[in-house]
């Protein structure tokens, strides 16, 4: 048997961990949908039949279908953590009930002069406090238990301030006095004057990775619902991105390029990329980049196709010909692109995420170096989701342009245009702050004038943070999310231009 099959087997409970969490929360996100389907047919039986049949119908069915696959999963690996690892179990169980309650808090207060344990309401648990810090304008004495002074128990505290506090960090230092339940802190203030005090402390889950379980459900849900208000809202719009949803995913270059990439994201574990232990983030950038890549190409293909290939036919125009406007056309078709692009993500994702799992248990044969925890396997998981996203972005904003070209050009100008413009948006910030650029005033002009009218994808690039090794914040996909939306709605608003005029007879 092969070393890779080997490891594979002995490290599963290592690296199968971070995937069976998202198996739990997708089984929690349908488990949310029943409970809302059962609601809702309760209320009204023609509406619940209206859930079930969209929640089955175009990309919502394959979607569906894997969110139940990853249930079973997590059934299974809940029995077999709870048989194998109890401790553990007992411990992520505690954190998942547990992780909407810890957080950063603070509180303040004026202690009289000369009290003894004045009491201050707190609340946290003494096994998940992380820091604490102690701003005070007097000396005084704290502690979890009152008279504890006279005991010879409390902590006592200087005089500080703002920029340099009293503090407590889990790990350094001695243990603090807490106990398991606090909520009460008593202060002891022997100064003839009032003492200012502020209490700022942390408290943390001991395994905070189980944030993914409700934010993976909140993902499924927000897909389905965000699917069902566009069904309710535009209906005339929906039906033709139904239609042309099926279209892609019926096209045999969709089902290939997704057996291509889940083999080739498979592949990349055991390519040598020697680059002496870090090989995980040469595999998180061709990860990435071929998914993007793949989902572009898909994306491009099938515009030409449902757009340009049906004004060329006049397929659009016997669809025109029903109670449906143009502005109604042409958005049903982008959006009808935009749902196998997301589904195209979820799967390819789904399998990134388990080779990125896999890589980091498997670099350990290749540096040497001590056995990877499944802590590790989930931080590098999760360092790549905002990559997914910012891709998935750049994939919508050149099919809104391919949209727009389709209109009026056909498939192969459209395929030359989008790649020219693919390679000018994430060249055209680096000219822009290149030697060259500062050096020769027409070449930055040229740059200038690109990066203001084509998009700016490099900002979609996450390949410095992954090589560095950083996290992507929260804002920056915010502001990327809001870039995309932008764009793509200038980039419909020009498709409606060219299509209002076009001669469809």
């Amino acid at each position: 048997m092969s070393y890779p099959v080997v490891l594979l087997a002995a490290q599963s409970t290592v690296w199968l961990v971070p995937l069976w969490l998202l198996s739990v929360g997708a089984a929690l996100g349908l488990l949310v949908l029943l409970i809302i389907y059962g609601a809702v047919r309760l209320v009204s039986r023609q509406r619940g039949q209206w859930l079930a049949s969209t929640a089955t119908e175009g990309v919502l069915q394959p979607i569906l279908a894997t969110a139940v696959l990853l249930s079973a999963l997590a059934v299974i690996g809940t029995v077999s953590t709870i048989a194998t690892n109890p401790s553990m179990w007992h411990g992520i169980w505690n954190s998942a009930t547990r992780v909407m309650a810890v957080g950063s808090y603070e509180v303040n207060a004026t202690i009289p002069k000369e009290t003894l344990d004045q009491p201050i309401a707190v609340s946290f648990r003494g096994s998940e406090l992380k820091s604490i810090e102690i701003v005070t304008d007097q000396d005084i004495y704290i502690s979890a238990e009152p008279e504890a002074v006279a005991k010879n128990k409390a902590m006592s505290v200087e005089a500080n301030d703002a920029d340099n506090p009293e503090t407590w960090r889990k790990g350094r230092g001695k243990q603090h006095s807490f106990g398991t339940h606090v909520d009460t802190i008593y202060v002891t203030n022997e100064r003839a004057v009032p003492a200012k005090v502020s209490i700022h402390w942390v408290t943390g889950v001991e395994y905070p990775e189980v944030i993914i379980v409700p934010e993976t459900a909140a993902a499924l849900v927000g897909l389905f619902a965000i699917y069902f208000l566009m069904r309710l809202s535009m209906p005339k719009i929906s039906a033709i991105a139904l239609a042309t949803s099926k279209e892609a995913i019926a096209q045999p270059l969709y089902l290939v390029t997704l057996v291509l990439g889940a083999f080739a994201l498979v592949l990349f574990i055991y390519v040598p990329y020697n680059t002496f232990g870090e090989d995980i983030k040469m595999l998180k950038d061709s990860g990435l980049t071929m998914i993007m890549v793949l989902a572009i190409v898909v994306a491009l293909w099938t515009s030409s196709v449902s757009v340009a290939e049906e004004i060329e036919g006049r397929t659009a125009l016997t669809v025109l010909s029903k109670p449906i406007s143009r502005r109604q056309f042409i958005l049903g078709k982008f959006l009808g692109i935009i749902w196998p692009l997301a589904l195209m993500f979820i799967l390819l994702g789904l399998v990134f995420l388990a080779t990125v799992s896999y890589k980091v248990v498997y670099d350990v044969r290749e540096t040497s170096s001590n056995a990877a925890a499944w802590q590790d396997c989930y931080l590098e998981m999760a360092k790549i989701v905002p990559g997914l996203v910012l891709a998935f972005l750049e994939t919508v904003v050149l099919a809104s342009i391919s949209v727009a070209i389709s209109t009026r050009l056909p498939m192969l100008p459209n395929l030359v245009i989008c790649a020219s413009i693919y390679v000018l948006g994430h060249l055209g910030p680096l000219i822009v702050n290149s030697e060259v650029g500062k050096e020769y005033a027409m070449v930055r002009f040229a740059a200038s004038l690109i990066a203001l009218v084509l998009p700016v994808l490099e900002h979609m690039n996450i390949q410095a943070a992954v090589a560095a090794g950083k996290d992507v914040p929260i804002d920056y996909l915010g502001w990327a999310i809001l870039y995309c939306i932008m764009y793509s709605t200038v980039a419909m608003l020009l498709a409606l231009a060219l299509f209002e005029d076009r001669d469809l007879a």
